[in-house]
């Protein structure tokens, strides 16, 4: 009984520090690819609406969308709105990492996240996490020296049985120059718990990803999945609440609101509120 009750105040004091401070303005902020329809068709107006939300900070910026990069940056000036991360590909980082280091630096970003490793087909394997380590380990250190943290986003091919873990777990143990982005939709998707991934590796996320998954979804280890099953906070499958606050108690720096849904215009404001209730 002592026990439970210890970790009932213990909850208690983490959602009391959530609301007291500035935690969701301030570290929650929106993974542009979410609005990845809505940006052709108004860039000013998309960045306008990012505002309207309350949301003050964004990873993105791989993609301006047509418009010329130093504009989008002032658009997103003008809004308050600070890129706190930006995306680069694993090509980008392997051929050319001096372009990811001036991309984070005319955005202002101190991180720089890689969502996907190239491999043939759905056949992740030792090897393609071979290679992906010794690349983020050599790019990693290039940007690190300049002030600027490389993460990787697993995808849940990462979660494939590996000797006596699974492929994550490799490339984690190897990952000298660089850390990880959780994506709580895509680990769970993979099959993997995401709270077990916080205890195993505690100082290993920086950055995590908010996405919900509609109950009953079956997942995979291919890293594909129904955009469509993407729901608002808190409405799915996934503790988001919990997770959110394991993820500011270890140490996260920014969570992103990811939405792939053709719902996300209506589902982010939703799903803000649900964050700014905890």
């Amino acid at each position: 009984m002592r026990h439970i009750i210890l970790r009932a105040l213990v909850l208690a004091i983490m959602v009391s520090s959530c609301k007291n401070d500035n935690y969701v303005e301030d570290n929650i902020g929106l993974q542009l690819y979410s609005l990845r329809a809505q940006f052709p068709k108004d860039v000013p107006g998309t960045i306008a609406q990012i505002k309207s939300w309350g949301i003050n900070v964004i990873e993105g910026g791989e993609n301006t969308y047509g418009m010329e990069e130093s504009k989008f940056i002032d658009l997103l000036d003008k809004n308050g709105i600070e890129t706190a991360s930006v995306g680069a590909s694993f090509e980008e980082l392997r051929d050319n990492p001096k372009e990811t280091l001036r991309r984070a630096k005319a955005f202002g970003a101190t991180y720089v996240m890689c969502a996907w490793i190239a491999h043939k087909d759905d056949h992740f394997n030792i090897e393609n996490a071979k290679e992906a380590v010794k690349v983020f380990n050599v790019s990693g250190e290039f940007l690190k020296k300049e002030g600027v943290q490389l993460v990787y986003h697993p995808h849940g091919y990462e979660f494939k049985p590996y000797e006596d873990g699974t492929l994550f777990d490799y490339m984690a143990k190897n990952a000298e120059s660089f850390d990880f982005e959780m994506d709580v939709y895509w680990v769970v998707h993979g099959g993997e718990d995401p709270f077990a991934l916080f205890e195993r590796y505690p100082e290993k996320f920086k950055l995590m990803h908010l996405k919900d998954m509609k109950k009953g979804t079956v997942g995979n280890h291919t890293g594909h999945g129904d955009v469509e099953t993407n729901v608002v906070l808190g409405s799915g499958m996934i503790d988001i609440k919990a997770l959110m606050l394991k993820g500011k108690e270890m140490g996260v720096e920014y969570m992103f609101i990811e939405d792939e849904s053709s719902r996300v215009v209506e589902q982010i404001p939703q799903s803000l509120d649900f964050l700014r209730k905890i």
